[in-house]
């Protein structure tokens, strides 16, 4: 793996290119210094990058302790006092919990939520999605033909790795501690079901002592697409159920070797993985690379899409679920905005 290997928003409740695709937004932070953006000019620190001076709230505003020290005058969020409901961020959460609530109530397991980057592409074509928007846009399901591509180049790989391994180390240096990292090399060994039909059984196996990891069924239970005109890249939230199973007999169909680069923060991961996809004796492995924030704890998310908005609840409790997604929102943002050019023209 060509790696570089570490050594170890709220809602109103509470308060590339060609000449028809949009310009892409202007970046004010560089690469060069192998930090994290959030995209409007801020780095990692929440401190203003090279081409400006001011420090930064987490919606990425000037903040009220430097307004006021500047002389600025101290704005209200509107007129009546609050945020505006952010309904890009409220129709993600939405879409969440009803695939939460509308999951397969007979068959036990975790509910995972996911999401990936990657490109959107016409479907039958290797040309990327261009749509008439200007800004990151939440795609209606099923209402165009496109296929999401989760690969990235190599170089966009190493990239990342370079950015995530900055972050921890500036992380640890400032006391936090609050990133870990794990190196992970996993294999996935996938059979076919009983019958032949359904969702395949994948078996995952720690490469070097084979111990298993996970036997289970993914079943996919639905896709939201994000489309970034101003962005290298794209995201998909994925929302889907892991269900365990015995261990299968016979040959697996194809396998997956996984060099997993994992960063854990709070209550997510962001996972950097080389995969090595074998689909038989005698046909060429296809090396991909993908990059993923994915929610760590099911019962968390569970515990808190059920208490939703619910009045016998703690309004900290009424709205975990919308924090929880809101968090998970602005790493899958961070990441898409963080994100340069792949080799090849997209």
């Amino acid at each position: 793996m060509n790696s570089h290997e570490h050594p170890s928003s709220d809602s109103e409740r509470d308060s590339h290119d060609s000449d028809t695709r949009p310009p892409k937004r202007a970046r004010r932070s560089s690469h060069d210094d192998h930090r994290m953006s959030n995209g409007n000019g801020y780095g990692s620190s929440g401190e203003r990058d090279s081409n400006g001076d001011r420090g930064t709230n987490r919606e990425g505003n000037q903040s009220d302790a430097s307004e006021g020290s500047s002389g600025l005058p101290l704005l209200s969020p509107s007129i009546i006092g609050v945020e505006p409901l952010d309904e890009f961020i409220r129709e993600i959460a939405d879409f969440i919990h009803y695939q939460i609530y509308n999951r397969p109530q007979d068959a036990p397991g975790v509910v995972e939520v996911e999401a990936k980057i990657g490109i959107l592409k016409e479907r039958g074509s290797s040309q990327r999605l261009q749509l008439p928007v200007l800004v990151e846009t939440i795609l209606m399901p099923d209402a165009l033909d496109v296929r999401f591509e989760s690969n990235m180049s190599a170089k966009q790989h190493q990239h990342f790795n370079i950015l995530l391994n900055k972050l921890k180390t500036d992380n640890a240096s400032a006391g936090a501690n609050d990133i870990s990292y794990e190196h992970l090399r996993l294999v996935d060994n996938f059979f076919s079901p009983d019958g032949g039909r359904g969702e395949k059984i994948r078996v995952t196996r720690d490469e070097k002592t084979s111990e298993v990891r996970a036997c289970m069924r993914k079943v996919r239970l639905a896709d939201l697409n994000i489309y970034c005109p101003k962005r290298a890249v794209d995201w998909r939230v994925s929302v889907s159920m892991e269900i365990p199973v015995p261990p299968p007999l016979g040959t697996p169909t194809h396998t997956r070797k996984k060099d997993r680069l994992s960063y854990t923060h709070q209550e997510f991961a962001i996972d950097l993985t080389q995969v090595t996809a074998t689909a038989g004796p005698n046909i060429k492995p296809e090396v991909l690379h993908e990059l993923e924030v994915e929610m760590r704890d099911s019962d968390y998310l569970l515990m808190a899409a059920a208490k939703r908005g619910k009045a016998e609840y703690s309004k900290p409790e009424q709205d975990a679920f919308d924090d929880l997604v809101h968090a998970f929102v602005n790493n899958a943002r961070i990441l898409a905005r963080n994100a340069i050019p792949g080799d090849a023209p997209r």
